[in-house]
Parts: C-alpha cells; sequence; structure tokens
C-alpha cells in the first residue's frame, strides 16, 4: 500500500489570468488584474519505484508523481482554454541579467529586440502548466546549458520533475512510529538550499503518503514535498471524527512563512541576506534559479506590500487554508488539502527591455491544491478493521482473558482451600476418635474416689462391715497407659472375660481343690459350709481347676489377687454389671458379663 497507494490524490491548479494586459503594459493601468480560473485537475500516480531494502532499518527509492488529466473533474475547464500568463522564461532571464554588467545586459536586450519577447502573453492552460517553447528559452539552452538543461518551461511540470531525485524512508524496523518518514533526501538529511539545521532538515518527514504514527495530542509532525522546497511542520488544531476514523486536524503554524520578521531562527530562509516580506519563502534555489517565490494562496496571511502592484486577489481563510486530517494511531492521511501559491519576487528590471513595468513586484501566477478527500473503499475497509475493529476485539479479548483468569484463581483457590480444610477436619476427627480413650480417662481420674465403680482387686472385708460400706469404700481404678490398652486391650479383655466367667461358676470345685492355701474362698468358710458360692459350682470339672491354679499361682506372695479391667472408652454403666457381695462371707465378686 505504501509503494504504489491506491489513493486518489489529485492537484487542482488555479491560474491567475490577466485581464488587463494593454492597459497595464501600455502605463494606463498602475496595477496588473488578475482573474482566477480554474480548477484544472491533474490526478497524482504517486509511486515508490525500484525498492531496495537496507540493513539499518531503512530502504531506498526513487518517487515518481505522474500526473494524468482528470477532465471530468475540472468543471468544465479545458486544458486548451486560451489564457492570458507572464512570459516566466522572459522575467526569469531579465532578473537574472539585470544583476550583471553592462555587456551582458546589452546582449539580452538585444535578444529580446530580436525575439519581440512580451512579459505577458497568450497561451493554452496546459502550456503554462506543462511547458511552452520559445526562441528565448530555447536560446538559454543553447548558450546556458548549465543553468537551462531544458527546452520549454511549465511551472506545475517543474514542480514535478524528480529527474535524479533518490531517498531512503524509514520501514518502521527500529521504530515503528518512524515508518514511512523520510531519512535521508537525495543522500543527504538536510536540504543544501538552506543554511541551518532548522531550514535545511528533512529528516522524519513525511512525503504525505504516510505520516508519523503513534502522535500525540500536540505532538508536531513535518511535512515535506519537493514544490514546497522545505519540511513544513504541522500542529494540531482539533480533535474529532473523520469518515468513521479517530482524527486530529493540523494545519501550518502561525508565521510559518516567515523570513525572521516573527521568528528569529527563521532568518535562514533568507537567501544571501535577501529577506522576502512575511508570507513569501524564497524557493530560487529549487526552481533552476527562477526567481519563484511561494506563498499561501491569494497571498493569504502575506504582508500588505504584496497587494501593492497587484488586484484581483481576495483571501479566504476557509478557501486558502491548509488542512491534514490524520488518524494518530497509525499517521493514515484522511483528508488532505495542501496549498501553495506559487509567484515570481522580480527585482529591478528597469534596465531590461520590456520587462520594466515589472520591477520590484511579487507577481502571482497560479496557485495549487495537492487534495485527497477520502480513501478508496478497498483500503477505507482494511483500515476500519485495522484501526476500530481489532482494537476493541484485542480489548474485549484481553478483558475477557482477564475475568476467566480471576475466576480460574479463584475456583482454584477455593477447591485447594476446601479440601485442606476437609482433611484438616478429617485428622482433627480422626485424632479426636484416637484420643477418646485418653479423654475419657483423664475423665474418671478427675473423679473423686467415691464415684470409681472399678474395683482393681478383691478386698478383704471385716464381717462387721454392712453393705453400706462395701459400696462407700470402692477400690479405686488404676491407670493404663493409651498405647499399652491398644495393644492389649483386646487379647486381655477376652482372657479375663473368659476367666472371670469360669471362676464365677466354679467355686465350689475350687475349693475341693488339694492346694488352698492361696485361694480366693476363705479355707475357714469352706470346711464348715457356710460359703454358698463354694457350695454352688462344686460340681465343674478337674480342667476347670487346673487354669485357676495357674492363674492364682503367678501371685503367690500378695495377700490379694487383683482383678485388671480394661477400659474400652465406654462410660461405665452399673446397671450393666453386677457387684455382689457373698452373704457367707467377707468377699466381694464382680461379675462382668
Amino acid at each position: 500500500m505504501w509503494r504504489k497507494p491506491d489513493v486518489r490524490l489529485y492537484t487542482k491548479v488555479y491560474l491567475f489570468n490577466v485581464t488587463n494586459a494593454d492597459e497595464f503594459m501600455s502605463g494606463n493601468d498602475s496595477k496588473i488584474r488578475v482573474q482566477e480560473i480554474g480548477p484544472y485537475v491533474y490526478r497524482e500516480a504517486l509511486e515508490h519505484s525500484e525498492v531496495t531494502l537496507n540493513d539499518n532499518g531503512t530502504l531506498s527509492t526513487i518517487p515518481l508523481h505522474p500526473l494524468i488529466w482528470e477532465e471530468e473533474l475540472s468543471e468544465g475547464n479545458k486544458e486548451d482554454d486560451m489564457v492570458i500568463l507572464p512570459h516566466i522564461a522572459l522575467l526569469s532571464i531579465a532578473n537574472v541579467v539585470s544583476q550583471q554588467n553592462f555587456v551582458t545586459r546589452f546582449g539580452l536586450n538585444n535578444l529580446i529586440r530580436m525575439t519581440d519577447s512580451q512579459p505577458l502573453v497568450k497561451m493554452t492552460a496546459r502550456e503554462f502548466m506543462m511547458g511552452y517553447k520559445s526562441e528565448l528559452m530555447s536560446l538559454g539552452n543553447t548558450f546556458m546549458p548549465g543553468w537551462i538543461y531544458f527546452d520549454k518551461l511549465g511551472l506545475i511540470d517543474r514542480m514535478y520533475d524528480f529527474n535524479g531525485d533518490f531517498e531512503t524512508i524509514f520501514t518502521g524496523e527500529t521504530d515503528i512510529a518512524l515508518a514511512g518518514l523520510i531519512d535521508t533526501y537525495r543522500g543527504s538529511t538536510d536540504l543544501p538550499h538552506w543554511d541551518g539545521k532548522h531550514c535545511s532538515n528533512v529528516q522524519y518527514a513525511s512525503d504525505g503518503t504516510k505520516f508519523r504514527g503513534a502522535v500525540s495530542r500536540n505532538q508536531s509532525i513535518l511535512f515535506y514535498r519537493k514544490s514546497l522546497c522545505r519540511a513544513a511542520p504541522l500542529i494540531p488544531i482539533e480533535e474529532g471524527v473523520r469518515h468513521g476514523f479517530k482524527a486530529y486536524k493540523y494545519m501550518f503554524p502561525e508565521h510559518m512563512l516567515d523570513n525572521g520578521k516573527n521568528i528569529e531562527e527563521n532568518k535562514c530562509f533568507c537567501r544571501y541576506g535577501n529577506c522576502l516580506p512575511e508570507g513569501l519563502i524564497d524557493v530560487t534555489d529549487c526552481y533552476y534559479g527562477f526567481p519563484i517565490a511561494l506563498s499561501y494562496p491569494h497571498f493569504y496571511k502575506g504582508d500588505e506590500v504584496l497587494f501593492s502592484k497587484v488586484d484581483g486577489l481576495t483571501p479566504n481563510q476557509e478557501q486558502h487554508e491548509t488542512r491534514f486530517w490524520i488518524q494518530p494511531d497509525s499517521g493514515l492521511p484522511l483528508d488532505i488539502s495542501s496549498k501553495f501559491q506559487i509567484n515570481m519576487a522580480l527585482g529591478d528590471l528597469t534596465l531590461i527591455q520590456n520587462t520594466d513595468k515589472f520591477a520590484n513586484m511579487y507577481l502571482p501566477l497560479l496557485w495549487f491544491d495537492i487534495t485527497m478527500s477520502e480513501l478508496p473503499t478497498s483500503m477505507d475497509r482494511k483500515f476500519k478493521f485495522y484501526l476500530n475493529i481489532l482494537p476493541v476485539a484485542v480489548d474485549v479479548l484481553m478483558y475477557l482473558s482477564f475475568i476467566v483468569g480471576i475466576i480460574l484463581i479463584l475456583v482454584t483457590t477455593y477447591i485447594l482451600t476446601f479440601e485442606i480444610m476437609f482433611k484438616s477436619y478429617s485428622e482433627k476427627n480422626h485424632n479426636t476418635r484416637t484420643n477418646l480413650w485418653m479423654e475419657r480417662e483423664k475423665r474418671n481420674n478427675s473423679k473423686s474416689n467415691n464415684d470409681k465403680i472399678y474395683v482393681p482387686c478383691e478386698i478383704p472385708l471385716s464381717d462387721s462391715d454392712s453393705d453400706q460400706k462395701i459400696e462407700e469404700t470402692k477400690p479405686t481404678f488404676m491407670k493404663i497407659q493409651s498405647d499399652r490398652l491398644k495393644e492389649l486391650g483386646h487379647k486381655l479383655s477376652d482372657k479375663v472375660y473368659g476367666s472371670v466367667g469360669n471362676i464365677r461358676g466354679r467355686f465350689d470345685d475350687l475349693t475341693h481343690g488339694n492346694d488352698r492355701k492361696n485361694s480366693l474362698i476363705n479355707p475357714e468358710e469352706s470346711r464348715d459350709g457356710t460359703n454358698e458360692a463354694y457350695r454352688s459350682d462344686s460340681g465343674e470339672s478337674d480342667k476347670e481347676i487346673d487354669r485357676y491354679q495357674e492363674i492364682k499361682q503367678t501371685d503367690t506372695d500378695d495377700d490379694c489377687k487383683y482383678l485388671e479391667v480394661i477400659d474400652d472408652g465406654s462410660e461405665f454403666d452399673e446397671s450393666d454389671h453386677d457387684i455382689v457381695k457373698h452373704k457367707n462371707t467377707n468377699h466381694t465378686y464382680l461379675y462382668i458379663d
């Protein structure tokens, strides 16, 4: 798109037809009177040819700006319209030779008389714009080939002469904002026509194809065209919407065509120290030595002296002011209207034949408007997608991704937190169940001795103790550690439960055994037949007696046998057990079901 933009870029030319040529030349009118005619419209087929990529983020190219006549846009004006306009070759040569010695002036005066050259001539509009032949021009080309190398002269033709021009352009590889801007022109960042960087610099300027991108609201940009002979600054004036795009409106700054009167640094535009009035810039060196000066159309914003010898100019801000509507993010031009006027800034011509009437005159020749009112349909759709739709889509996608990411983080955090809490709860619950034995044991230990119901051993009681005394003096339960409970609980419980059950039903048989020394039954009571437990179990087998003997022989030196009860963690309920005191003895027995 940059190499050969498919844009409708037009050059509209307006000529200043002289309406009082005879009156002015005869001296009847002191001012030359002009009438604007046009537009004469040409389409500019902009192209960057022979593109070569460089290693430093630039490319080299040759600019081409061929013009194509657009009659249907010229509003009825035709290239063969007859007009009366200044003889540019005569006035230019006269302006140069007038400063030479007498011999040179004499030779030129003779040449003018021989060819009967007149300062105002009748020609077609095309001849004036694209070049016309004259005997004086042919002689100048013959005798001064170093100065004039062409045999016909036309202002628009010379303005679009890019013969020998080449430039390097930033590709955007190193800085995307610089893409499309000029790095060097004819191998230099400065134009040779001016002294001082302020006037000569063209680096980072745009040729109008693409401007600097990513600019801020208050950032100025540069615009360069060969016809301007300089890089002109553009400053943002307002912000708005143009053709559906966000855009900044740029204009030339105040006193842009000042020559040092208001802006000191602009004095570098004074050629050889000769400063033109404000509103004119001397571009002689850009137009082959012809005394050409640029201004705004109709001397808009120009000094009053510019109107001193010319009638028919009507400067108007709306019609003659330059404007650029540019999309700031991409540097895409949306609506362009660059307007300049070509004039002749003539010096003292009183000593040159037929030209004395034009001495010290600022003579308007034509003005042009390089314009692009809209983008072509294909580019409009592409850039609306690039600049309007795609950024919104990217933002929406970014925010959606952000929201989804937040949701995923929250969900993940919730799941991890829930699992940790659930695991902690499970471990806590497990630990609670595991430590239940110890907790209940602690509760049992905290009770008073009167509340303990477990009897660790058989304690002999005196005959005088009553049943009430027995219940009030229950033995203390011995503390068993939790690890012993886990390892030996089930084994000892089965053994003890079975042993105690057998003991309950076998006391009578055991009393008839041979060894009664360490029996749990008082021998004296068994002989006189007063112990009912002994009498009730006397019929059991000898095998059970032997088992009992083995149990009681483990502690023969003790006065009593302790019965170990294993705490299974449940609360003891007296209703599930029987504590019985034998009627005929002073022993109490604990029966466990």
